[in-house]
């Protein structure tokens, strides 16, 4: 049997046409792309909002305790200056009930106890440090009962009568700030939420077209011809379907020539 001499041009053309696609739809693709990176860009945006939020919110905090332990400064200095105990022990309650605040105590320059909001003193939460820093404010970290405190301390009449204290609960103050930074976060997550839900809507109404001109190319194929293609779109969508219509056209014109013939 004579046989058939195949040339490399139809052997590229049958390689080609045997490579199987692997198919995907449309608006998945679109979909998962956008929605990627909608939620790194959340992510990031998250992370920032998080990491700035909760220095702003814990330096508000340190600004309310410098407020509160200067009050208490100016309030107590003439109290001191009169040794009046009994109006101490009054203004230094009146502090130390105050919302968050672990204690309130007046320590004079020699470091001894004025008047102090816990009774019995914890000897833990004295200051020692005072006495040699007295004519300065500064802060630090102590704890009393278990728990952590954030000490703020500030002079009397520059140091001359001794220092006031205000201590806030360390972990009020964390969950003050974590549940206002929560609250933010939420609300950058549902933006997230909504911007996926926008991408899906956008992926759908960008595919339907083209699955519609997919739709019409299959008719085409099996030689259903007699359907015209009509696109009002002025894109790149509306050329292509301008071009199928030539082609559905010059067909359908070559079909009834061939059964004319």
């Amino acid at each position: 049997m004579p046989q058939e001499s195949v040339s490399p041009e139809t052997l590229k053309v049958g390689n080609a046409l045997s490579v199987p696609s692997h198919k995907g739809g449309l608006k998945r693709k679109i979909i998962t792309t956008f929605s990627g990176l909608i939620l790194v860009l959340g992510i990031l945006v998250i992370s920032v909002v998080y990491y700035l939020t909760g220095n702003a919110l814990r330096k508000q905090v340190d600004l309310r305790a410098t407020a509160i332990a200067t009050n208490l400064s100016d309030a107590a200095a003439g109290i001191v200056s009169r040794k009046s105990v009994l109006e101490a022990d009054v203004l230094i309650a009146k502090y130390g009930r105050l919302e968050g605040v672990a204690y309130a105590y007046i320590q004079d320059p020699k470091g001894g106890i004025v008047a102090s909001s816990v009774q019995p003193f914890p000897s833990e939460i004295k200051d020692s440090s005072a006495i040699t820093n007295r004519q300065v404010s500064s802060s630090r970290v102590a704890s009393m009962r278990g728990r952590p405190v954030l000490e703020t301390q500030v002079p009397l009449l520059d140091g001359q009568l001794g220092t006031a204290h205000v201590g806030l609960w360390a972990d009020a103050v964390q969950q003050e700030v974590h549940a206002t930074v929560l609250q933010i976060v939420a609300l950058v997550g549902l933006c997230l939420f909504v911007g996926i839900l926008a991408a899906a809507v956008l992926a759908g109404r960008t595919t339907r077209p083209i699955l519609e001109l997919k739709s019409i190319a299959d008719h085409i194929s099996r030689g259903q011809l007699d359907t015209a293609i009509s696109f009002e779109s002025n894109d790149e969508i509306g050329d292509l379907a301008r071009s199928l219509e030539r082609m559905r056209a010059s067909l359908k014109a070559a079909m009834t020539r061939l059964s004319r013939a």
